[in-house]
């Protein structure tokens, strides 16, 4: 009785004593979950993992351009000649880049500041959208390394985010690296 008395304790306590990088892969899922917004979810974790002050600063990558999805449009709810955005991104607390984000976007759905600051910003998306009240439809969600995604991923998730009346205003995709976990990407 005593030593399952001792192993309660331990399994109950332990954690809490643990380093901030021991939370697992399904306490980050489970953040990410609880917010319609990435760079909410990421400033969240930041914070509670200490990995920096938790203010997330997107940092475009290459020229901003990649080819469309297949069904992208569709999933947009705009035809072939509604003009899209586009950014590539990734999103750091402090200097620790925690994801990497491409996201396609229906600037009409956007106040004309919205857009400015998505062209001259390194203010993340879900920072600037968050006005409009959207709402997260998680699409998949997949573990491990992706194609597409860069070394060092341990999850990629797929989502599409709606205006409060249904309407599509973004799909993302984004990979999470193994920094949210405590862990150095592989060289």
């Amino acid at each position: 009785m005593r030593n399952t008395a001792a192993s309660l304790l331990m399994t109950t306590l332990l954690p809490a004593c643990s380093p901030v990088h021991g939370d697992s892969l399904d306490a980050f899922e489970r953040v990410l979950a609880a917010h319609d917004s990435a760079t909410a979810a990421l400033g969240e974790w930041c914070e509670r993992q200490g990995i920096a002050v938790p203010e997330i600063t997107a940092m475009p990558v290459g020229d901003g351009r990649t080819a469309e999805p297949d069904g992208l449009r569709a999933e947009l709810a705009v035809d072939a000649r509604e003009p899209l955005g586009f950014r590539h991104v990734r999103l750091a607390c402090g200097e620790t880049v925690l994801s990497e984000a491409y996201n396609w976007y229906v600037p009409a759905r956007l106040t004309p500041e919205m857009n400015t600051a998505l062209a001259d910003g390194r203010t993340p998306f879900g920072r600037i959208a968050a006005p409009l009240g959207f709402r997260r439809e998680r699409l998949d969600s997949k573990r491990g390394s992706m194609p597409g995604c860069p070394a060092g991923t341990v999850l990629r998730q797929r989502g599409l985010l709606r205006l409060p009346d249904g309407t599509p205003l973004s799909l993302v995709n984004e990979c999470y690296l193994a920094a949210n976990l405590g862990h150095e990407p592989p060289n």
